[in-house]
């Protein structure tokens, strides 16, 4: 009786990773559990198991670290926030830190780590790679200021969420025909305050990206001529970096005699129930996350860019330069007048 001969299976790049681990780090940002899901639910079904590592890096060096499995991800796509937690961490900032996260990895038997983050979370990742342990970065932020990509997890929300919280001020700056500045976050990138500014029909925009000497006064005059043609109240979009809005509704209110008030949007826009669009393309970037890992990828940066998903050497897209829209910005200013 002839023996059937079997054939063995050529080896894949990724074949030697069993085990991915997943972590948040860094300010939370609606959709970052979606991503997570798609993580365990992706690598889960290529045959890889999946630890979950509470509290970003610092969960890493305590070791924080829990197995996770298809029930773990059950009915969190639709929750804000992150189920994994997240801190920022001093000590993985150096190499002794750095080396410690490395072994820990390796005494848990994680061979990868998908870490949901910015830039800052990245600069860890990539700590890691030069350590041995394959990463792949995923950004998750609501500042939309990592230079590779046009789209980062949880940027949708946040401005859906602040777009509608202006509505609500400009119904009751109307009523009262009140100068509202109204301050959203983005300490050093304006992508908030400038999409919300044109959303909202803002009569003036701050941003850190566009901070110019004698604006205070600009708006000032801005408000006096606009009085002049009848127009009873006046939106500012003012984004946290450029400097306090309550100290500024006080000048101007003393140098137009309008009355100004100041409202903080504040940490609203980081949580809540995520956007369709952050659901999707979290979960899309996610599952592609893992699929580089089972190609034998590492140390690079999902992004999603001119109306692809793609990847990008995590070295490259930290090398990268961003800035607003220069259209966009121009365009908000003849919109406003």
């Amino acid at each position: 009786m002839a023996t059937k001969k079997v054939v063995k299976k050529a080896a894949e790049p990724g074949d030697n990773i069993k085990t991915i681990g997943v972590l948040t780090s860094g300010g939370d940002a609606p959709g970052m559990n979606a991503v997570i899901r798609a993580v365990v639910r992706t690598a889960l079904a290529s045959g890889r198991k999946v630890k979950g590592i509470r509290r970003g890096y610092a969960g890493l060096l305590e070791e924080d670290i829990v197995d996770m499995n298809a029930k773990s991800v059950a009915d969190i796509i639709q929750r804000g926030g992150t189920v994994l937690y997240t801190a920022r961490c001093a000590e993985f900032m150096t190499a002794e830190g750095q080396d410690k996260g490395a072994a820990i990895c390796k005494k848990h038997g994680i061979d990868a780590i998908v870490v949901i983050g910015g830039d800052g979370s990245f600069q860890g990742a990539r700590k890691l790679a030069a350590r041995g342990i394959n990463t792949i970065g995923v950004p998750g932020t609501i500042d939309l200021d990592i230079a590779c990509t046009d789209y980062t997890v949880g940027f949708d929300t946040a401005i859906n969420t602040a777009m509608e919280a202006i509505d609500k001020v400009r119904d009751t700056s109307t009523s009262h025909e009140r100068c509202s500045i109204i301050e959203v976050m983005g300490r050093h990138a304006g992508y908030i305050a400038l999409w919300c500014g044109i959303a909202n029909g803002a009569e003036d925009i701050l941003l850190p990206e566009r901070y110019e000497e004698g604006f205070e006064q600009r708006i000032i005059e801005n408000i006096r001529e606009k009085r002049k043609i009848g127009k009873k109240h006046h939106i500012i979009i003012n984004a946290e970096g450029v400097g306090d809005s309550y100290e500024m509704a006080k000048r101007i209110e003393q140098a137009t005699g309008m009355e100004t008030r100041a409202t903080i949007v504040g940490h609203i826009q980081r949580g809540g129930s995520p956007t369709c669009k952050d659901r999707v393309y979290a979960s899309t970037m996610g599952a592609m996350a893992v699929d580089l890992l089972c190609k034998g990828k590492t140390n690079r940066l999902v992004a999603y860019k001119n109306g692809q998903f793609c990847d990008y050497d995590i070295e490259e897209a930290l090398a990268m330069k961003k800035d607003l829209d220069e259209y966009m910005v121009q365009m908000s200013k003849r919109l406003s007048r």
